[in-house]
């Protein structure tokens, strides 16, 4: 064989390799994507099964690119509400905790939802939280971060934290306050005690979901856009 032949050889080993590497990413994105999508069909059939959601001004969120959604916290189901309302796919900032429990884990990684820590438990998983949510906005994704950082256990508002602020200095870009409605009082909420643990006191209840106007990005900060939850919450946005 000469070395002409060898050459070839090598090339359509390389070839081979590299085609091979390139299907293998290809149908591994694809599938990613496709069970993504076959979870927001199923959480879409479920929270519509269980609840009636009234879906107000959601044109105010964008068709296409990145914005950064901020809601209020009621419940333990209200990022799959907001999945079920909000017509394009939205990655999800969730407790890091609550992310990696048993079977759970594996739906909220197909769901590619972003696990998050406070500074003080986990600043390497705070880190890459931040990474991850700038990576996805760049792709010009929505994310969705419930900026109390808790779930309500009086079914008031608690102060937002700065970390969406954060955020937008980092990678401006338009945030879209929203308020969950009727939540507080189900069974996936704290009015009773702990969430889940008697039995449901009510079914197919109504649900809003409202949008208010994008908030320009260098017009963001932690009061502004609490009070306009607030007031989107009162229903007198």
């Amino acid at each position: 064989m000469g070395n002409n032949d060898i050459d070839n050889v090598r090339s359509t080993k390389r070839f081979s390799h590299f085609s091979l590497h390139n299907f293998l990413a290809n149908f591994r994105h694809i599938s990613s994507n496709m069970l993504e999508a076959f979870l927001r069909c199923v959480t879409s059939f479920l929270m519509h099964l269980s609840y009636r959601i009234r879906k107000n001004r959601l044109h105010n969120i964008p068709a296409k690119g990145p914005a950064l959604l901020v809601c209020n916290h009621v419940s333990f189901v209200d990022a799959l509400l907001i999945s079920a309302s909000v017509r394009r796919p939205v990655r999800f900032v969730m407790d890091h905790k609550i992310f990696d429990a048993p079977i759970l884990g594996l739906l909220f990684r197909a769901a590619k939802v972003i696990p998050i820590a406070r500074a003080r438990e986990n600043p390497q998983i705070l880190q890459q939280a931040f990474c991850r949510i700038t990576s996805e906005l760049k792709a010009g994704n929505l994310v969705c971060i419930f900026p109390e950082g808790q779930i309500t256990r009086d079914g008031n508002l608690n102060p937002f934290r700065e970390g969406f602020v954060k955020i937008v200095q980092s990678f401006p870009v338009c945030v879209i306050p929203m308020g969950l409605r009727g939540m507080w009082g189900s069974f996936f909420s704290r009015k009773y005690g702990s969430a889940m643990h008697s039995l449901p006191r009510r079914f197919r209840s109504h649900v809003e979901l409202c949008a208010g106007k994008p908030i320009p990005p260098e017009k963001v900060n932690v009061c502004s856009t609490q009070a306009v939850v607030e007031k989107l919450l009162q229903n007198s946005y």
